[in-house]
């Protein structure tokens, strides 16, 4: 099998697909860039991609997919045997592709107008107004997905890329300590999931320790 190339930056949303290319067995590299610093780095990126965003995928044929949970479908067509999603006839899949499309298209957003709000409204009391609300829209849409954690993944017994993201998305803005006092069902997920020792290589990659 060719290889894949994925564009990523250590922290980001990249650190899921890449946590997928590598539970899939997929041959891949891996292109770390700072993607908001200047250069030709950046140029590239954004010649492929011109939002600029990580993670950015090339297929072996040279295919550029943007938005990571159509990666991940993606590499579920190629590796069925990884996993990733359920099978179309299996009863799980519905509810698999709604969490999915809530992480990526609900709660992904808030981290696009919270982190910078200037970026949109302008320097002054807006901007912390709207930092102030999507930060709150974000706590609510997190513990609507604890209310719907299953055990010991989000699927109940069966693992999925859901569990991928949630291992990640902890990690971000509110921090893990929230989680572990508002959302211990999706903390307990993420725990599971970083049992398996690929996903826990690219976690303490993408998340090293903090030093002394």
């Amino acid at each position: 099998m060719k290889s894949y190339e994925l564009i990523g930056s250590a922290g980001c949303g990249s650190a899921i697909v890449e946590m997928a290319l590598v539970l899939a067995n997929v041959p891949h590299t891996l292109t770390d860039v700072p993607y908001l610093k200047p250069g030709p780095e950046r140029d590239r990126l954004l010649h492929l991609n011109p939002l600029g965003q990580v993670p950015t995928l090339i297929t072996p044929d040279g295919e550029v997919m943007t938005e990571s949970a159509a990666m991940i479908l993606h590499l579920n067509d190629v590796a069925p045997q990884a996993g990733l999603a359920p099978a179309a006839d299996k009863p799980e899949r519905a509810r698999f592709l709604n969490l999915l499309l809530r992480l990526v298209a609900a709660i992904y957003p808030t981290f696009t107008y919270g982190d910078d709000p200037p970026q949109w409204t302008g320097e002054g009391p807006a901007a912390e107004v709207l930092r102030e609300r999507v930060h709150m829209r974000r706590a609510d849409l997190w513990q609507e997905l604890e209310r719907q954690a299953g055990a010991p993944h989000m699927l109940g017994r069966r693992f999925s890329a859901l569990d991928l993201y949630v291992t990640v998305m902890i990690h971000w803005r509110p921090g893990p300590s929230w989680f572990d006092a508002v959302c211990p069902a999706l903390t307990a997920v993420a725990r599971e999931a970083a049992l398996e020792p690929n996903v826990a290589r690219v976690l303490a990659r993408n998340f090293p320790p903090p030093t002394e």
